[in-house]
């Protein structure tokens, strides 16, 4: 039997001035901002929304209900979850159980991170491998897993 097969492609998405695209990609009705710059092997989720002047590197996912503000970095591999197994396994295709994610400006999020259902404030700096699973209120590095505020 032959596999069903599906393509990377760019639809249905609004992208500003001067972006630039490495393919493959995955980006589907979403809102991309002036100058930015998205790497291959990314896939991008309908209703997402990136700011400005932001980076996003290869192999991310970011998922709907995420809102990335403006003059931001992704690095490679760095994953957004919007269902938090609330009621002990996935919430499928149930989008009445997924939850929203806000970055704010100017924030740099390394390499593997993990970011869970959360708001970011603006100027922070997220270590590589790290897991997000609280709100981060005030500027500063954080690292770890869980990640906490290593740095002022």
């Amino acid at each position: 039997m032959k596999p069903t097969i599906y393509k990377s492609t760019i639809r249905h998405t609004d992208f500003g001035e001067n972006c630039k695209i490495v393919e493959p990609v995955n980006i589907y009705e979403a809102q991309i901002g002036n100058n930015c710059f998205i790497g291959p092997f990314v896939e991008i989720q309908k209703g997402v929304i990136i700011g400005n002047n932001t980076r996003i590197q290869s192999h991310s996912f970011i998922c709907e209900l995420v809102t990335i503000g403006n003059n931001c970095f992704i690095s490679h591999g760095a994953m957004f979850i919007n269902d938090t197994f609330a009621e002990g396994g996935p919430a499928g295709g149930d989008a009445s159980k997924w939850k929203k994610t806000n970055i704010g400006n100017n924030v740099s999020i390394g390499t593997n991170a993990t970011i869970l259902p959360v708001s970011i404030c603006d100027n922070v700096v997220i270590g590589a491998g790290s897991v997000v699973t609280k709100n981060i209120k005030e500027a500063g590095i954080y690292a770890g897993n869980p990640a906490r505020l290593i740095k002022k």
